[in-house]
């Protein structure tokens, strides 16, 4: 028995915003770009500022210029990234979506579907956001994963705690001080922990943030079935996080994902909507060329 929330999310990033990090990841100026290109600097400084005029031709040599999906670039500039069919997981998975901005950031719990008790990844920008979309079902944890230590990914990490009392929090080697926790564990580069039928493994993924994880669940007792990447802000439908602790780190990473897990791996972000590998392979502007 498999069971997803599908609840509306908007995606996390516009034609501008991936311009932009795209042009900081090919450390490009706007009119150094607007040269390689041949596009006007100030149709560029207009798409960045979500004011886009570009054309469909023009859009294509922007990718070409930046070593982007043009596919994925120009259905982004034309509202209509497709999203995929989410289905074959062996597990309930509940997207938890707090407002964060004009989007919004993503916790997920993952549990049998027999079960009251869960995992949780991520916690949210704060508890009272995170018990608004807490499923009903759900009365305890196993354990909580941390992908990193940014504010809307663990703000409600200690009133939560307080709340469910001791729970094994594991979070990247050398994470920032999480709050309320004061010895979490860390959990390290191919470590694989089980809890129930379901094992996670850990994949250390730096570029958005030094210490940065994502975690893969799986059931191994069905090796055929549709895995789980709780993505953080690594991969995003449409789009990736922005390379804010090394650029070059951060793209050795996303290629980690695409080379390693298989198509049918469901990615759960830590911004937008749900989607798969399979499709960002497809689509994703960031995809490895």
């Amino acid at each position: 028995m498999s069971r997803v929330v599908i609840e509306f999310a908007p995606l996390e990033d516009e034609l501008g915003d991936v311009l932009d990090k795209a042009m900081l990841r090919a450390e490009l100026s706007g009119d150094a770009l607007a040269g390689r290109a041949g596009v006007a600097p100030e149709k560029i400084r207009d798409a960045i500022d979500y004011r886009n005029e570009l054309s469909a031709d023009e859009i294509r040599r922007l990718a070409a210029s930046l070593s982007l999906n043009e596919a994925g670039l120009l259905s982004l500039a034309q509202n209509r990234y497709p999203l995929p069919a989410i289905a074959g997981l062996p597990l309930c998975l509940y997207p938890l979506r707090n407002p964060h901005g004009i989007g919004v950031a993503n916790a997920y719990i993952v549990a049998d579907c027999s079960s009251h008790a869960g995992i949780l990844f991520d916690t949210g920008a704060s508890h009272a956001a995170l018990r608004r979309v807490w499923p009903k079902r759900i009365q305890k944890l196993d354990a909580i994963f941390i992908t990193h230590a940014q504010t809307e990914h663990v703000g409600g990490l200690a009133a939560l705690l307080d709340e469910l009392g001791p729970v094994p929090v594991f979070c990247p080697e050398d994470s920032p001080p999480l709050p309320g926790v004061d010895n979490p564990v860390a959990a390290g580069e191919a470590a694989r922990l089980r809890f129930g039928k379901f094992e996670v493994r850990v994949l250390k993924t730096p570029g958005h943030a030094e210490a940065h994880n994502c975690y893969h669940i799986t059931v191994p007792k069905l090796p055929h079935s549709a895995g789980l990447l709780v993505s953080g802000d690594l991969l995003f439908a449409g789009s990736a996080g922005r390379g804010f602790f090394c650029c070059h780190r951060m793209e050795e990473s996303l290629r980690r994902l695409f080379d390693e897990l298989p198509d049918n791996t469901v990615i759960a972000p830590g911004h937008g909507p749900l989607t798969t590998l399979e499709n960002e392979r497809r689509f994703n502007p960031f995809a490895p060329r």
